[in-house]
C-alpha cells in the first residue's frame, strides 16, 4: 500500500494477463503510516493498461489487507475482521477447470523435475481427458497449435509413474483427470512447452516461450595452489557432469564447451540465476573457479551489435538521490521516471545496459547507507551503449604463499580495505584487499616484526585490526574484473588474478595495452 507495484510484480502480471487469467488484487500493509491504498489502486490499473489488459481483466475485484493481522476488506471504510472476504472472492472469481474428462488426453508440459531413479519428470495441468499408469501417450514436438503428422516426429512412451500434488508433497496415484496438476515419469526428450497427447489424436497445444539467457560466465576447473584441499569434486569430468545434469531441470540454463577442456561457458537469466547454481554446487562439495559475468550480444538486422537492457527501479531517501544519479550516469543509464510519493522517499526508474549493473549493488548499498531498495528486470535488446568504466580502485595482491600475519595487516589497513584475517593461508596472485587508489599493488601479508635483543615483549605495541570485508559469492561476482577469477570451494570464496605470477600479469597487461592502442 506504500511502494505500489514493483518490477517483479510487473513481470509476473504480464505473463498472467497474457494467458487470459482474471486478476484479484490484494493491496497489503494498509496499516502502515505511509500507506496510500487509493494511489496504489490507480497505479495497479495503470499497470494493467500498460500490459494490454482486456476490459474484463480491468474490471477486477480489489481487496485491502493486513496480512500479519489476518484481515481483509473490500471497502476501506469497513475494517476487516478475517480473511473470509479474500477467500470468498477467490471462490467467486476463479473458474473451475474447464477440460472435458471424456475427451482424448492432452497436457502441456509447464515445468520439469529430475530424479536419479525416474529420470526426467514432466509437470503440468491436464487440459482434457484421463491418464493412467501404463497408458501409452504421444510426445509432440514444439510448433504451432493443431494436429501433428507423423512426418513431424512423434515420440511414444508409456507412463511409468503418476503423481498429483497435496500442498508441496507429491502423492502417487494410478489415474488422474482433466484440471488436475500432475507429474508424469517415463519419457525421454521432454521439454517445457511440449505437449503430451493421446496417440489417436496428437493435437498440439500452444507452447510456453522460455526466456533466452542474457548473462554468461566461465566455469573453470580450480588450478590454484590450494586446489583439491577443500572440495570433494574437483576434476574436469566431475564439473562437466554436474553442469549437464543441471540442464535436466534448469531449462533457462545453457552449457557450452570452449576451446579449453577445463572451461565451460554457462549462460543464464542473470547474476542471481547463475549465483544460485554456484552456491548449490559449492554446498554439494564442488570446487571450481568462475570468471567475471559478461553479457550475451545479439546481431541486429543491419549487422549492428545489440546488448540486453534492464529496467532499474530504485527506492531511496531523498538525501541520497543525488549520489545515486551521479554514480549511474557513467553506466549509460537513461531516466524513465522520477516520482516523489512523499514520506522522504523517491522512486527512480532507469533504462540501463545489463553490464552497467555489474558491481553496482554493493556500491549502491554503501552510498545509501543500506537504506535504498534496488530491483531490476529484463527489458529488451538494444543498441550497444559503448565502453563503460570498470572498478575505480585497484586491489592488493599477495606476492607469495604465506600465512597472514597481523603485523603486516596493521601496516596495510591504513591505505586499503582488507579481505583476509591473521592466520589465513594465502598464495601468490591471491587478492587480499582493495587499494584506496587506482592500480594494483603487490604486498607481503606474511611480513613479521623483526626481533632484536634490545627490545622486550613489554614494549610491543597493541595491534588493532579492522574487521575484514566479508566476501560473498554475490559480492564477488559484482566485484571482479576481466583479469580476475573467483575461487569457489565448500569452505571459502577467494578472489585471485588469472595470472598468478607478477611478471606474467605485467606481460598480459602490456599485450592488452597494445591491442587497445591498435583499436
Amino acid at each position: 500500500a506504500a511502494e505500489g507495484p514493483m518490477p517483479q510484480t510487473r513481470f509476473v502480471t504480464r505473463k498472467a494477463l497474457a494467458l487470459g487469467h482474471q486478476p484479484i488484487v490484494a493491496i497489503n500493509k494498509i496499516d502502515r503510516q505511509d500507506a496510500e491504498p487509493m494511489r496504489v489502486h490507480d497505479e495497479v490499473l495503470s499497470l494493467f493498461l500498460d500490459l494490454d489488459a482486456t476490459e474484463a481483466q480491468l474490471d477486477c475485484p480489489f481487496l485491502y489487507t493486513i496480512s500479519r493481522q489476518g484481515v481483509a476488506t473490500a471497502d476501506l471504510a469497513v475494517p476487516g475482521t478475517s480473511l473470509d472476504p479474500l477467500f470468498q472472492t477467490i471462490l467467486d472469481t476463479v473458474p473451475p477447470p474447464s477440460g472435458d474428462p471424456a475427451a482424448p488426453f492432452q497436457m502441456l508440459i509447464s515445468t520439469l523435475d529430475f530424479s536419479s531413479f525416474l529420470g526426467r519428470i514432466a509437470i503440468g495441468k491436464i487440459e482434457r481427458g484421463q491418464i493412467r499408469v501404463g497408458d501409452q501417450v504421444a510426445l509432440l514436438p514444439l510448433g504451432e497449435p493443431g494436429l501433428v503428422s507423423e512426418s513431424e516426429g512423434i515420440d511414444r512412451a508409456r507412463v511409468t509413474k503418476l503423481f498429483t500434488f497435496d500442498g508441496l508433497n507429491r502423492v502417487e496415484v494410478q489415474e488422474a483427470g482433466a484440471g488436475e496438476i500432475v507429474a508424469l515419469a517415463g519419457f525421454e526428450g521432454i521439454e517445457i512447452g511440449k505437449t503430451l497427447a493421446a496417440i489417436e489424436t496428437p493435437e498440439r497445444l500452444e507452447g510456453i516461450a522460455v526466456e533466452e539467457p542474457t548473462i554468461s560466465v566461465d566455469f573453470i576447473v580450480n588450478n590454484s595452489p590450494f586446489a583439491g584441499r577443500e572440495g570433494k569434486f574437483v576434476t574436469s569430468r566431475q564439473l562437466r557432469d554436474r553442469l549437464f545434469k543441471e540442464l535436466e531441470r534448469n531449462v533457462a540454463l545453457r552449457v557450452e564447451p570452449t576451446d579449453s577442456p577445463d572451461t565451460h561457458a554457462v549462460s543464464g537469466r542473470g547474476e542471481l540465476h547463475l549465483g544460485i547454481l554456484m552456491e548449490t554446487m559449492r554446498r554439494e562439495g564442488y570446487e571450481f573457479q568462475v570468471s567475471r559475468p559478461r553479457v550475451i550480444l545479439h546481431e541486429g538486422p543491419a549487422g549492428e551489435r545489440l546488448e540486453p537492457y534492464e529496467e532499474l527501479t530504485i527506492d531511496v531517501p531523498e538525501e541520497y538521490m543525488g549520489v545515486v544519479m551521479e554514480k549511474l550516469g557513467p553506466r549509460r543509464t537513461e531516466m524513465i521516471e522520477m516520482r516523489n510519493p512523499g514520506q522522504g522517499m523517491v522512486r527512480l526508474t532507469f533504462k540501463i545496459p545489463a553490464r552497467g549493473l555489474f558491481g553496482y549493488r554493493s556500491e549502491f548499498l554503501t552510498d545509501t547507507r543500506g537504506t535504498g531498495i534496488m530491483n531490476h528486470r529484463f527489458l529488451a535488446y538494444g543498441p550497444w551503449a559503448g565502453p563503460m568504466a570498470g572498478r575505480k580502485r585497484g586491489v592488493l595482491v599477495a606476492d607469495r604463499e604465506t600465512p597472514v600475519v597481523g603485523f603486516a595487516l596493521n601496516n596495510l589497513q591504513e591505505r586499503a580495505q582488507l579481505f583476509v584475517s591473521p592466520g589465513e593461508q594465502v598464495y601468490e596472485g591471491m587478492i587480499v584487499g582493495e587499494n584506496s587508489r587506482p592500480g594494483d599493488m603487490d604486498v607481503n601479508v606474511g611480513k613479521e616484526k623483526k626481533l632484536t635483543n634490545m627490545r622486550t615483549t613489554a614494549s610491543d605495541e597493541n595491534i588493532q585490526l579492522e574487521t575484514p570485508r566479508d566476501i560473498t559469492l554475490e559480492y564477488a561476482l559484482e566485484y571482479i574484473e576481466e583479469d580476475e577469477l573467483i575461487e569457489v570451494t565448500p569452505e571459502n570464496i577467494r578472489l585471485r588474478k588469472r595470472q598468478l605470477l607478477a611478471h606474467e600479469r605485467k606481460k598480459a597487461q602490456r599485450a592488452a595495452n597494445r591491442v587497445a592502442d591498435a583499436s
